[in-house]
């Protein structure tokens, strides 16, 4: 019998048998409670239907059956979810099999090469197996992807809340529509000058804020992003407003013309390639002596200055290095959609990328790519359920954040062991 399967047993009879039977009665009194609430708040919608034609009204009595069903089940369903996260604290086996999988994935070579391999060419095929939209949706997510590794820089290692991070993602947007435009500068020559110029700009907003932290550092950086939007927004002389840059040019390739699908597939391997990048980077930044000074900012700053960490130059190249991936995939979004203005760069993208971060697991490179896929690619697969389409999207993020708040997949820091009889062996 597997952990899970073990888990699942004792939280059912811990809730159905320790509580007796008076705790099977409240559960049920409680759940039953609900669904007729429910019923109540639903039934003028649920329920009655009025024909405006014919002036007739339609009572449609077996829905509020349903409902009431579907509520008292999932009331009671929740109520067993809840107990067995209870007893999944007293667990100290209380790894998933997702991450026990991956955990296994990275330590044994042959697995690790192996699942790399397969990933690699399931990127190498997938613009040729899929059609555009499939490849489209794919770059959105592989651009988010990019800045949730980015912002998880600021947020998961060094412990700083952003919410104005799409501000810099807007500018380098902005650089290569407006130098594309006037000068007709290339893709290419613009992708490193985006990532300085989001490198500058974090570091200018990185100076007013170091003295700040948690709510007040999140409000500050909340009006710095609108403060750019509205810039973008009211500067038509410069940024053409709320018309925006249309006609933006995509990545050349030696000078070749291409095509619809076939500048699509190259912007697709281009962005798997900014996206190994990224990962390699943040990697090594994560385990080396500025990640450990992040990880260090981020638990107690008073205990981090104490220790002899300049407090400041670590808080300026965490904004620093966070900005630079947001303006590289700020040009690669113009790349991409050939047509930007201040609508694209709103709060909401904010909120969205560091919903990534948090529900993936805040400092793990692993969650931050499984809140992407699953915050970008679930609302687009289900579109087919039309107005409950946002609905189910906001029920999977609020039962992560209830059974998973440490998000998908946890981060976790490397443990260096000191064996005393190999050291002995050695030093004989």
């Amino acid at each position: 019998m597997s952990i899970d399967s073990k888990t699942m047993n004792q939280s059912f009879i811990r809730f159905f048998l320790t509580a007796g039977c008076d705790g099977y009665a409240h559960a049920v009194r409680k759940s039953l409670l609900v669904a007729l609430w429910f019923v109540f708040l639903t039934f003028p919608i649920m329920v009655i239907r009025v024909n405006t034609i014919e002036n007739t009204v339609v009572w449609h009595w077996s829905r509020i059956g349903y409902v009431a069903l579907a509520i008292f089940f999932g009331s009671f369903v929740w109520r067993w979810l809840l107990a067995r996260k209870e007893l999944k604290k007293d667990d100290t086996r209380n790894e998933t099999r997702v991450e026990s999988l991956l955990t296994q994935l990275q330590s044994h070579p042959i697995f690790k090469f192996t699942a790399l391999g397969l990933l690699a060419l399931a990127a190498a095929v997938y613009p040729w197996v899929f059609d555009l939209y499939q490849t489209n949706i794919m770059i959105s997510c592989l651009v988010y992807i990019v800045l949730g590794l980015g912002l998880n820089i600021v947020v998961g290692l060094a412990g700083l809340l952003d919410l104005g991070y799409v501000a810099f993602y807007a500018v380098g947007a902005y650089a290569y529509a407006l130098c594309n435009m006037h000068w007709n500068i290339g893709f290419w020559y613009m992708l490193p000058v985006g990532a300085v110029l989001g490198a500058i700009l974090g570091i200018l907003l990185g100076f007013p804020v170091l003295r700040l932290r948690g709510d007040y550092l999140a409000i500050v950086t909340l009006g710095f992003g609108e403060i750019i939007r509205l810039v973008l927004e009211n500067w038509g002389d410069v940024t053409m407003g709320p018309s925006g840059i249309s006609s933006i040019a995509r990545p050349g390739l030696f000078g070749v013309k291409l095509g619809v699908v076939g500048s699509t597939q190259y912007m697709f391997y281009i962005m798997v390639a900014l996206m190994v990048l990224t990962i390699f980077c943040v990697n090594r930044l994560q385990n080396s002596r500025i990640g450990r000074a992040w990880l260090a900012l981020r638990e107690d700053e008073i205990a981090c200055q104490a220790m002899g960490i300049d407090k400041m130059k670590t808080k300026l190249m965490a904004f620093a290095l966070g900005a630079t991936w947001a303006g590289m995939a700020g040009v690669v979004f113009a790349a991409k959609t050939t047509f930007i203005n201040p609508a694209s760069f709103t709060f909401w993208e904010s909120a969205i990328i560091l919903s990534i971060v948090v529900i993936g697991g805040m400092g793990s490179i692993r969650g931050v790519i499984a809140g992407a896929v699953i915050l970008i690619l679930v609302p687009e697969y289900l579109r087919e359920f039309a107005q409950f389409r946002m609905l189910l999207f906001g029920s999977i993020m609020v039962l992560v954040m209830v059974f998973r708040p440490q998000g998908l997949i946890s981060a976790k820091r490397k443990v260096y062991e000191y064996k005393a009889a190999e050291a002995e062996a050695v030093h004989e």
